[in-house]
């Protein structure tokens, strides 16, 4: 109980690490989120409108990259920054930009295999209609993905979510460097082995209140909009 009154506390008072380290981990998250979502979106919507061989080859490892091990990812992403990989010369390893790239490559394929269900759905019902209309594949992928908006933001939710809890992958290419690349869960694993635990509990408050606001705020959204769309 005292732990946890403590924790209340650090977050009362605006403790200046506590919240420094919350921007971060926005920052980094959202910015993951806003690439996949730019990356993913269309190419799945692609993916559920095109025919060509090997597609459910494609389709299978697609899904199979939603269960990514994020140590992994952040492996690949360490050896293609690191100083003798390809791009080594950028000197983007532990950096914020690193994490953002190794956070994106995780939630992509989340982000891409939700909305090619949700497309294909989608062009099934619709698909006739669009193609007595002469609708072409640009026009098909962008009306389908208007059309789908709304449970398109699940898809970007779960990617997001994945992202905002990360540990493995950001500890990796981003070094959980103190003021620099810390971010909530790599705090909160680190000040719990160190015993810090108001800190960690701190955080932990923050980052599950900051999902449940992010995702309250998301349906929201959803609901006006579907509303003033009839």
């Amino acid at each position: 109980m005292q732990e946890s009154l403590s924790a209340w506390q650090l977050i009362a008072s605006g403790d200046a690490t506590l919240f420094a380290i919350v921007r971060l981990s926005l920052m980094v998250s959202l910015s993951a989120a806003a690439i996949a979502g730019l990356v993913g979106l269309p190419l799945g919507a692609i993916l559920a409108l095109t025919r060509f061989p090997g597609r459910n080859a494609v389709i299978v490892v697609l899904n199979g990259f939603m269960g990514l091990p994020p140590v992994v990812v952040g492996l690949a992403v360490y050896l293609l920054l690191s100083r003798s990989g390809p791009l080594g010369a950028l000197g983007l390893l532990f950096t914020p930009t690193a994490m953002i790239i190794a956070q994106s490559l995780l939630v992509l394929p989340i982000v891409a295999a939700l909305a090619r269900q949700t497309i294909e759905d989608l062009w099934t019902e619709y698909g006739d209609e669009l193609t007595a209309m002469g609708v072409g594949p640009s026009g098909r992928v962008a009306t389908l993905l208007w059309d789908g908006r709304f449970s398109l933001i699940t898809a970007m939710l779960a990617g997001f979510g994945r992202a905002a809890a990360e540990v493995g992958t950001v500890m990796i290419v981003g070094g959980n460097i103190e003021g620099f690349t810390r971010t909530m869960t790599t705090a909160i694993a680190l000040e719990t082995s160190k015993g810090n635990l108001p800190l960690a509990m701190g955080l932990g408050l923050i980052l599950i209140g900051l999902i449940l606001v992010i995702n309250a705020a998301a349906w929201g959204v959803r609901v006006w909009s579907e509303q003033r769309a009839g």
